[in-house]
């Protein structure tokens, strides 16, 4: 494993209530954050068949995702087109314009039928100028899903300026709907919408972080690259099922791609991914299941912030299950300089950001309600052999801002003319420490100035203080045949102590550690006894200012 700084591009997101969501565009709305890079930077073609439908939709066609495999295998071999934009009256919508649009829930699809799923659609306009294409999907046949002004309401003096009874060109992404928390509720369930983006619910969860579909060359220093889903197929939900099946086609510059995501709703939403790529061009990094979220402060970070909340963020660790069952829990940063981190590892078992701390005290926010933020983790379908997960960290002062990304690394070099398939396993819910499970868990890290409490520190040091709760240690007396295994580099450990926190489950580790100016400390722990690992395994990452 090696931690290594990046020069890379900034991921910026609108938190909003997309207008077809709710009366008001804001940070914290139930939907939506729209990350603006990947809105204004994303131009991708649609097949040329394709594209003339925006204007003339066309009669139903055969499908199946061996069918889209195969279109979107022959249009890498052709040269990247942008897809070409045909004027209409969405185009000089303003952001006061878009947030007076929502979608008439008396309009969602399927709403008539035996479905536990609806749709609705969001309208093109402001940021979203390229068109995305809905079909609908029945046996083996694909018809279009046509969009017109009257699905929507356009409120105020905009509806003297929209046609009455218009089809639109396409739409700018797309959400189910599902009686997720109570049979007589329908609720949000999953929002597809920018570039490849989509987040997803778990039973009694707010949104929070996103996944893409793919990441070209994300945190380098050429620039990167956002494909685009372009299309959607969605088989009819018929018959009372409880899983719905998402078509998805990609494009970019380097890349097309066919993308199945079946979803199947409950405490943890959970949806089994496979993406089939065609290369056009080599690609310098390819990042497979990508996560992004934020992480502003917390209690390691927290005096840098003048804030009445103690802790903001929508996730709080990067947690990685390892081939031989260990588990890493990396701690979030805001750093003062970009950071980057690369975690080797060999038929990978998972990898995830979480939102660990479930407290409502913890967080003190009544209207974002970072408590209920989902965690997600990702599980590869098969053995996905050597590569790297990386994590991108990026400094911010601001939580409308997404800061930290995560993603898979293959190993070896992407190159032109490629074919891959990966399947994997999308769980979005708490994702909550297992009581049962026998390694105690990182519960929190917390990091200050070192020395003793109360005397000036004058030697330089940061205290870091990480507490271990649960698992077959939480069982342990005080006098617990136990030790702390820490190793550091680029610093060095002043004084280190272990002990149990009376009357809990829970041991705490304390590291006063010495560093240089500007070094970048890693910090790599865990507590041993009876001959084995009685703990995760905690790193940290350390950016001296």
């Amino acid at each position: 494993m090696s931690h290594t700084p990046l020069n890379a591009l900034k991921t910026k997101e609108i938190m909003q209530n997309s207008s077809p969501c709710a009366d008001h565009l804001t940070r914290r709305g139930i939907l939506c954050a729209v990350p603006l890079s990947a809105i204004l930077l994303t131009t991708t073609a649609l097949p040329r068949a394709v594209r003339a439908q925006t204007s003339a939709p066309a009669a139903a066609q055969q499908f199946s995702f061996d069918i889209l495999s195969a279109e979107m295998q022959a249009l890498a071999a052709n040269p990247f087109q942008a897809p070409v934009r045909v004027p209409g009256f969405l185009d000089d919508l303003t952001y006061d314009d878009y947030r007076l649009i929502r979608f008439r829930p008396d309009r969602a699809r399927w709403q008539h039928e035996d479905s536990f799923f609806r749709l609705h659609a969001f309208p093109m306009g402001w940021l979203f100028k390229d068109p995305v294409l809905l079909f609908e999907v029945a046996g083996d046949q694909a018809v279009p899903m046509p969009v017109t002004t009257d699905d929507f309401e356009f409120l105020n003096d905009l509806s003297a300026r929209i046609p009455e009874h218009a089809q639109m060109s396409g739409v700018a992404g797309f959400r189910l709907h599902h009686p997720l928390n109570r049979p007589d509720v329908w609720d949000e369930l999953v929002a597809f919408l920018g570039a490849s983006y989509f987040r997803a619910l778990g039973r009694g969860n707010a949104y929070g972080l996103s996944a893409r579909g793919l990441a070209i060359n994300s945190g380098l220093s050429t620039a990167e690259e956002f494909p685009r889903f372009t299309r959607f197929y969605i088989e009819r939900p018929g018959g009372l099922s409880g899983t719905i099946t998402v078509y998805a086609a990609l494009e970019s510059e380097s890349v097309t791609g066919a993308f199945r995501l079946v979803i199947t709703p409950g405490a943890q939403t959970v949806m089994d991914v496979t993406a089939r790529l065609f290369f056009r061009a080599d690609v310098e990094q390819l990042g497979v299941a990508p996560l992004t979220s934020m992480f502003l402060f917390s209690e390691k970070n927290r005096s840098d912030f003048d804030d009445f909340r103690p802790n903001v963020h929508d996730s709080d660790g990067l947690r990685i299950v390892r081939r031989d069952g260990d588990v890493i829990w990396r701690p979030l940063n805001n750093p003062p300089r970009l950071a980057g981190s690369y975690f080797a590892e060999d038929g990978i078992r998972s990898f995830g950001l979480h939102q660990r701390d479930r407290d409502f005290d913890s967080y003190q926010d009544a209207s974002a309600h970072y408590e209920r933020r989902p965690s997600l983790d990702v599980e590869p379908l098969g053995d996905w052999g050597k590569g790297v997960v990386r994590l991108v960290e990026i400094p911010t002062d601001l939580e409308v801002n997404d800061n930290i990304v995560a993603f898979w690394v293959p190993d070896g070099q992407v190159r032109a003319g490629e074919a891959r398939e990966y399947a994997y396993r999308l769980r979005w819910g708490a994702l909550d420490p297992a009581p049962t499970d026998a390694l105690a868990f990182v519960h929190e890290t917390r990091a200050g100035s070192g020395g003793v409490s109360g005397v000036l520190n004058t030697d330089g040091t940061r205290k870091f203080v990480v507490d271990f709760k649960g698992g077959l240690l939480g069982t342990l007396p005080e006098d617990g045949k136990v030790e702390a295994v820490v190793t550091v580099s680029q610093g060095k450990i002043v004084t280190q102590t272990l002990s149990r926190i009376g009357g809990t489950d829970v041991w705490r580790l304390v590291l006063d550690v010495a560093a240089a100016d500007g070094a970048t400390v890693e910090l790599l722990a865990h507590i041993a006894g009876y001959g084995r690992k009685l703990t995760e395994l905690w790193l940290y990452q350390w950016v001296v200012a």
